[in-house]
């Protein structure tokens, strides 16, 4: 895999990382030995990319927050250069930061929002606090947000792989029994979202139904719409992802799977391999992998090609970043993309 450029000990803003409490990972293994050395207390982790301006301001900013709370560490990660652990944590854009206690996250924040983080920081590492108080506006959002994670969703009681109870191990049989898919999230592991979902969505019981964002209802409802067939016409057919792969590969005859889009790259691989398509003066559509985990990890396996970006012409893998700049190089580039040769 290849690597960007790691930061220096002085990042782009001029912020040392000389302070105890206020370290690098440039590996894996730093980075979980440095959680396991922090204990109970609060991490805070930087992903950050050295070809980003705010995230050196960002990085004045976590020396400033590890001067304060000497008791929590505060880890910078270049994302990009330990894709592994950027992976875990899914993360999409810098900067992000995570923070952990115990060993386990307890929060999140993504973009440069100082005055947003300092109050994280500051609330854990006093309190011992593992989830953000969640008002009525946030909790809103947050199940708006869960209800659409999937064309259908189901809240019940345990998994699809372990039901925790009768009606929920029933509705499961009867969506797999159809061919329907479906993704799930278990009440029992949240307490806001287990009380928050009955007024949301006016239904005081569980399982709940739901199909392209809207309540189709309980167990009973969903029995009686699958004698009467319309279970399946209200719920997303079944589409096969290798049927979704080779649509999106050939939606444009030059296709480009990455991170972002054109107007925003959200890593540095992708921004050079745009640079390369614009220079050429290539027509291209582009796919944004982070917006879609079942392609970003389907492609792998289905092209037997691990990383993004990947360049596709009429159907057909060309391959990565490196693979590009060869053909920029030798002057193939442009009758590759024509499908030429």
């Amino acid at each position: 895999m290849r690597h960007s450029c790691v930061t220096s000990r002085k990042n782009g803003s001029g912020a040392r990382s000389n302070m105890a409490n206020f370290v690098e990972a440039k590996t894996r293994k730093e980075f979980e030995d440095f959680l396991a050395k922090a204990g109970s207390r609060l991490t805070v982790v930087h992903f950050h990319a050295s070809w980003a301006p705010q995230c050196g301001q960002m990085n004045e900013v976590m020396a400033e927050l590890a001067k304060e709370h000497t008791h929590a560490t505060f880890v910078k990660l270049e994302a990009e250069a330990v894709p592994e652990v950027s992976e875990k944590y899914d993360i999409a854009s810098v900067p992000t930061f995570v923070l952990f206690k115990g060993g386990e996250k307890v929060d999140r924040l993504d973009g440069a929002h100082a005055p947003e983080l300092t109050k994280k920081v500051q609330r854990l590492a006093v309190s011992g606090v593992s989830e953000p108080n969640r008002g009525p506006v946030d909790l809103n959002e947050r199940l708006k947000k869960l209800i659409n994670a999937a064309p259908c969703m189901l809240f019940m009681k345990g998994t699809a792989q372990e039901p925790r109870c009768g009606f929920s191990r029933q509705m499961v049989a009867l969506l797999n029994e159809r061919n329907i898919p479906f993704s799930t999230f278990d009440i029992l592991s949240d307490e806001d979202v287990r009380q928050g979902l009955k007024t949301y969505s006016n239904w005081p019981t569980y399982p709940q139904l739901y199909a392209n964002g809207e309540l189709l209802g309980g167990l009973d409802i969903a029995k009686e719409m699958a004698e009467s067939g319309e279970l399946e016409s209200a719920c997303p057919k079944v589409v096969t992802l290798e049927h979704r792969l080779k649509e999106t590969i050939n939606r444009s005859p030059v296709m480009l799977f990455m991170k972002g889009n054109k107007e925003a790259a959200r890593c540095g691989f992708s921004r050079q391999i745009l640079a390369i398509l614009n220079g050429a003066g290539a027509d291209y559509d582009t796919f944004d992998i982070l917006q879609d985990e079942e392609v970003r990890q389907g492609l792998k396996t289905y092209s037997n090609w691990p990383t993004y970006p990947q360049l596709y012409v009429k159907g057909e893998l060309i391959g990565g970043l490196d693979i590009v700049k060869e053909l920029q190089e030798s002057g193939e580039l442009l009758n590759v993309l024509k499908g030429d040769s």
